[in-house]
């Protein structure tokens, strides 16, 4: 007889999934906004401030770039903390600084927005926004047969050296862009773009209803338009679906604002986003140390 105590026709059974707020593989990632209540910061001593900037900055652990990253549980002081924390300070009224959180633990995550918020400056800080989410890989990168299926149909033969290399380069990069997309460093530049995105489920014009075909050649083209801004533009896609109001998000790091703008605007044309996507608010974000984002705010003095 056929014991059907531990597995089923979908897979394995409960019993032997483990219990975890861990995923298999890559990060949590938060995105958190916070404006300052300019009244309540006035009521401080200057005493005060002082005392309450110094452990906001320790919050964070050592500083190891001038645009906002910093140390988190590889630093044997900060076991507690997250594994990639960065800061900015957000252009325009939307907030006034932003915080962007990734870790294995989700708990490590909500620890520090927690602390920030008990922190001497708790009182003063208001939360206007945030976004949860997981790193993944897409299901529109290409194994490598389907890269190697491409080059075919574009004409290369299979015996060709152009097509042997070509393969033979893809499949070396790979495991290092997977990496990336779930376990990302955050680049030494200076601005950063996020924003929230759904795919559109409005008749005729339904993303999830199209077939897988037609849905990885229009993903196909977008990713062509961003590797046209290769060395100037990085990003990370993450998802919330099952976690947010929005199904992903989407985080731009540049080394001039300008190509902030001119990678989101070149991509509009193209039909994943001309037809189907609808973007929430845009967050612009100057990336810099703790005491740099709280001289820039002006709640201490140079």
């Amino acid at each position: 007889m056929t014991d059907h105590s531990k597995h089923s026709k979908y897979g394995p059974t409960t019993q032997e999934i483990p219990i975890s707020l861990e995923p298999t593989d890559g990060f949590h990632c938060s995105h958190f906004f916070y404006s300052w209540d300019r009244g309540l910061l006035q009521e401080l001593s200057e005493h005060e401030r002082k005392e309450a900037a110094d452990e906001f900055c320790g919050l964070f652990g050592p500083v190891n770039n001038d645009h906002g990253g910093v140390a988190g549980a590889g630093d044997s002081r900060f076991q507690d903390w997250p594994t990639r924390t960065q800061l900015g300070l957000v252009a325009g009224a939307k907030a006034d600084f932003s915080l962007m959180v990734l870790d294995k633990d989700p708990l490590r995550i909500e620890d520090l927005h927690q602390s920030i918020l008990a922190s001497q400056f708790g009182p003063c800080l208001v939360p206007v926004d945030s976004f949860v989410s997981m790193s993944e890989i897409s299901e529109y990168v290409p194994t490598v047969q389907q890269f190697a299926d491409k080059l075919q149909r574009e004409g290369l033969a299979p015996d060709s050296p152009e097509f042997k290399a070509r393969v033979r380069g893809y499949e070396e990069r790979l495991p290092s862009m997977n990496k990336h997309r779930l376990c990302p460093t955050f680049p030494d530049w200076p601005v950063s773009c996020f924003y929230p995105m759904n795919k559109r489920r409005d008749p005729g014009a339904n993303w999830f209803a199209l077939p897988y075909s037609a849905r990885n050649e229009m993903m196909a083209e977008h990713a062509r338009s961003g590797i046209q801004f290769m060395g100037k533009v990085t990003q990370l896609i993450t998802v919330g679906v099952g976690l947010e109001d929005w199904e992903w998000g989407v985080t731009l790091w540049a080394k001039n604002p300008m190509y902030l703008k001119e990678i989101v605007y070149q991509m509009r044309f193209d039909q994943a986003s001309a037809l189907f996507a609808e973007f929430g608010p845009f967050y612009t974000s100057y990336l810099m140390s703790p005491s740099d984002v709280l001289r820039r705010c002006r709640i201490v003095q140079d």
